[in-house]
């Protein structure tokens, strides 16, 4: 049986293929989709996993066929678009578990592309720390190396919208322009407390000692500040890794 449509399924269908005037209760004139809007360019459908089934065989006789109808509308359209969906979800196991089209799931997987959680890539961390400070510019904020070695240390199970999250919670509750430790969401500050602080057994990694490296430019002293160690403990970690000094 053909799946039925749910409200959220005309909010969806309706921003993505646009709809007639009168089309429902509230389409009170014409109005272009997102699709139509992008044609000769590119779409980006985020988050493609949590579409009901219904959306999904819309999705997929547009992937295939490059058109559609308004809703409310007669009038088959044709538009020539790029489409870049994503999803935090394993696609393949959703499938298997029949929450996805098999068929939909082909057509959007031509070339793959896995990016890997931050917890997997920490040297991104200072650097997304400072993409998401440059988009306030007018708030001229900084981080502490302490605040961004907690940072650092976390696993961010709410991948970069979690640090990005963390970075709008610490700009709000900081007294001045130079967030700390304290400021930071209370997972964060949890962790900072648990943390052991300098000693002779704390153990480096690779990745948090390159990030450090270059959060601080090259300068070993500060690096080490950073990654709550002596300056001799990182010396002698560069001395075992003379690839990374």
């Amino acid at each position: 049986s053909f799946p039925t449509r749910r409200s959220s399924d005309l909010l969806l269908e309706s921003e993505l293929f646009g709809y007639e005037k009168g089309a429902f209760t509230g389409a009170t004139h014409r109005r272009v989709g997102k699709i139509e809007q992008a044609s000769g360019g590119t779409i980006f459908l985020d988050e493609v996993a949590e579409l009901s089934k219904l959306m999904q065989v819309k999705l997929l006789r547009f992937l295939q066929e490059g058109t559609f109808e308004k809703v409310g509308g007669e009038k088959t359209l044709s538009v020539d678009v790029r489409v870049i969906s994503a999803t935090n979800k394993d696609l393949k196991a959703e499938v298997k578990n029949n929450n996805f089209r098999e068929d939909l799931y082909y057509r959007l997987n031509v070339i793959p592309l896995n990016i890997p959680p931050i917890r997997e890539r920490k040297n991104d961390i200072p650097l997304l720390v400072d993409h998401f400070l440059k988009q306030l510019p007018e708030s001229a904020m900084s981080v502490s190396n302490e605040a961004l070695q907690v940072m650092m240390k976390y696993k961010w199970p709410g991948n970069v919208r979690e640090l990005q999250n963390a970075i709008q919670f610490a700009m709000v509750h900081t007294k001045g322009r130079h967030i700390r430790p304290e400021d930071l969401p209370l997972e964060l500050k949890n962790l900072d407390l648990q943390q052991p602080r300098r000693g002779p057994n704390r153990k480096l990694e690779t990745e948090t000692v390159t990030a450090a490296l270059t959060q601080t430019a090259g300068n070993k002293a500060k690096a080490a500040k950073l990654l709550g160690v002596g300056r001799a403990t990182l010396y002698r970690f560069l001395n075992d890794h003379p690839g990374l000094a």
